[in-house]
């Protein structure tokens, strides 16, 4: 069967790239990395790329005259590594209408809660947490899903629930659920190597 063709874009460390290139070379992903792309040309995700002999592409709207410009390159080089799934792992750019539409249904995105709860606008990092907190909920989680042209707002692929202690700082529950983050990514992104996950309208189903 054909490895599913990963395009990765990280704006910042890349811990999640991490853990898909970890899960990859364990055998738990069915998967190839075909290329990882930045705004951010200092990102620790372009170093890990480089590590792994990953084509790493640094890529900022700064680079072009016009957003059309930076659409352009951007799908010349999806359709170039023959992108299947594009995986956003702490992609800090919303990404635009033209290339959602071009690649609808293939695009996805994982926010450290359980969406629909604490998405959207500015929601984003440790502020997601803060908010968490700040709520007194006592479960949070970590939740994989289609990216479309509203925040955290495509169809849900899959959560996991992660919880919240009565002594929690945001800090000490982003690192429970950055490790949460990474095993659900990993199983997410399996799901769409094995042509699993079907999309009708605005919700996934799990094929059997």
């Amino acid at each position: 069967m054909k490895k599913l063709n990963l395009v990765v874009l990280a704006s910042g460390g890349g811990t999640n790239l991490q853990a898909i290139i970890d899960s990859i070379e364990a055998g738990k992903v069915d998967a190839q990395i075909r290329a990882v792309i930045s705004n951010n040309s200092k990102s620790g995700a372009l170093e890990r790329a480089r590590n792994y002999n990953i084509p790493d592409i640094h890529l900022s709207h700064k680079q072009f005259a016009t957003p059309e410009e930076f659409d352009q390159k951007f799908l010349s080089i999806l359709k170039d590594k023959e992108t299947d799934l594009v995986v956003l792992a702490g992609y800090m750019k919303m990404l635009s209408p033209t290339v959602i539409r071009t690649y609808k249904n293939r695009i996805i995105n994982i926010h450290p809660a359980l969406l629909p709860s604490f998405g959207g606008e500015g929601m984003y990092g440790i502020h997601v947490h803060e908010a968490v907190i700040k709520a007194g909920v006592k479960i949070t989680g970590v939740t994989v899903h289609l990216v479309d042209e509203i925040y955290d707002h495509g169809a849900i692929v899959m959560q996991k629930t992660v919880p919240v202690l009565d002594d929690d700082t945001p800090e000490s529950l982003a690192e429970r659920v950055l490790k949460a983050e990474h095993q659900t990514y990993a199983e997410a992104i399996q799901l769409f190597a094995e042509d699993r996950i079907e999309i009708r309208g605005n919700r996934s189903y799990l094929k059997k």
